[in-house]
């Protein structure tokens, strides 16, 4: 009897509670004297990394790491109400990201850090630590692989055949065929908070997706 191809597509989605946060804050301000905005905007960005200094630590601290942009300064010259160009404005500015395992410090860092002048919270991103992150994709990839062949199999049965092996794996697309599911993305691990500059918030979990495409034979 010739063999059926049976060609389907698994996928899982699994999530994890976010492990990490990175904050990132800019310092910036604007004015009439360059020297005075580049002043302050310095000034600024060193009381804000001293908040973060004493609780770095690469192993066990509250912060497992951070950086600061160089500083970044431009002028322009606007224009008023009656369209004739005012005089100079100029601008400074920084960012500083820092990631925090300690989701209580930076919840009291962000609070003190948005008093500070010229403060603005731009973001923050949850995520996994790197070995949770490859346990969580190898775990989805082969669940997506049992639920293909689960899938094959339930077609096999439904057509009255038997003998199912499988003759063909990829990821989404590459058997030539078939197209990615929209939805399955491969190690997506991250997430940014819905409210980054809200003071109160609460760690997201994090998807975890994978896809398979595989083809099987039966008869």
């Amino acid at each position: 009897m010739p063999e059926t191809v049976i060609t389907v597509q698994g996928g899982h989605d699994a999530y994890y509670p976010a492990e990490r946060a990175v904050v990132t804050v800019a310092i910036a301000f604007e004015g009439p004297e360059r020297t005075d905005v580049v002043a302050r905007t310095t000034a600024g960005t060193r009381a804000l990394v001293a908040g973060i200094v004493d609780r770095h630590h690469p192993d066990n601290g509250p912060v497992t790491w951070y950086a600061t942009d160089r500083i970044q300064v431009w002028s322009h010259r606007p224009f008023n109400d009656k369209g004739e160009q005012v005089p100079l404005v100029h601008h400074a500015q920084t960012s500083t990201r820092a990631k925090f395992r300690d989701f209580d410090e930076l919840a009291g860092w962000v609070e003190r850090a948005a008093a500070y002048p010229g403060v603005r919270v731009d973001g923050i991103e949850w995520s996994l630590t790197e070995k949770t992150r490859l346990g969580a994709v190898n775990a989805v990839r082969t669940r997506a692989v049992e639920e293909a062949r689960a899938k094959a199999q339930t077609y096999a049965e439904a057509l009255g055949l038997s003998g199912l092996r499988c003759i063909a794996i990829a990821d989404p697309g590459l058997l030539g065929d078939t197209g990615a599911t929209p939805g399955y993305q491969p190690a997506a691990c991250s997430r940014q908070a819905k409210d980054a500059g809200g003071l109160a918030f609460t760690p997201e979990d994090i998807a975890v997706s994978a896809a398979v495409d595989a083809r099987f034979v039966a008869s």
